[in-house]
């Protein structure tokens, strides 16, 4: 069996672009599915935040409206799980020759803290020339942007990757107001993106990189590690 490290946003809130603070976290749904199959499977799963902060749950994620008819589940789910997540890793204490795969979920969280955090692009430098499995999944590849190496190059360009599409975040009422789009960065910084339908199941798999597009592509995203994982 194989240990996973699942890294969640510590933020509860996404800055908008005039400055207010719009609240939200990781996505329910992008935790709860990959944990509940990596931890079915047999796995062991730890949990990492920036400073070890409590991670705090969008609250739309739960929201059947929003999040579909499986919210009610996300919410029980989280709740089960509720002493592991008040005592999260620190992030910047975390060895990653301990784990075989890092898995980020997404939520706008990561765009506002782990886009830019040193620690996690410590991690994520040392898991890539490793040749540990990296995987994330709708907002969850914006942590991705936190990897260069001494010169400056983001270690990802040239790869091929997915994660929540303009299009989607425009439909989803949010693209208006944020300060920048996932999407459009990715592609600025090199990525080879490859979005697919709206809200339908994408999932890219460019060697031990595997990202997922949307909140739907939770599943599949999490299969694809178990599958690289063999």
């Amino acid at each position: 069996m194989s240990n996973i490290l699942i890294v969640l946003s510590g933020a509860d809130h996404w800055t908008l672009a005039d400055g207010t603070k719009h609240p939200s976290g990781y996505w329910a749904e992008e935790f709860v599915v990959p944990h509940e199959k990596f931890t079915q499977a047999g796995h062991t799963v730890e949990v990492a935040t920036p400073a070890g902060r409590r991670p705090t749950p969008d609250p739309l994620s739960f929201t059947p409206d929003v999040a579909g008819p499986d919210a009610a589940h996300y919410s029980e789910y989280v709740d089960s799980l509720s002493e592991m997540l008040g005592f999260p890793l620190k992030l910047a204490d975390v060895d990653v020759a301990g784990y075989d795969a890092v898995v980020i979920p997404g939520g706008h969280g990561p765009m506002e803290d782990l886009a830019d955090d040193r620690a996690m692009g410590r991690l994520l430098a040392a898991a890539d020339a490793a040749g540990k499995i990296i995987a994330s999944v709708c907002h969850g590849p914006a942590a991705l942007l936190s990897a260069t190496d001494s010169n400056g190059r983001w270690l990802f360009a040239d790869r091929r990757l997915t994660c929540l599409t303009d299009e989607e975040e425009t439909e989803f009422g949010t693209a208006a107001k944020a300060p920048w789009l996932l999407e459009s960065r990715l592609r600025e910084r090199g990525a080879q993106f490859e979005g697919g339908p709206v809200w339908a199941p994408n999932v890219v798999r460019d060697g031990h990189l595997i990202s997922g597009q949307n909140p739907a592509s939770s599943g599949a995203m999490a299969d694809a590690v178990l599958t690289a994982l063999g």
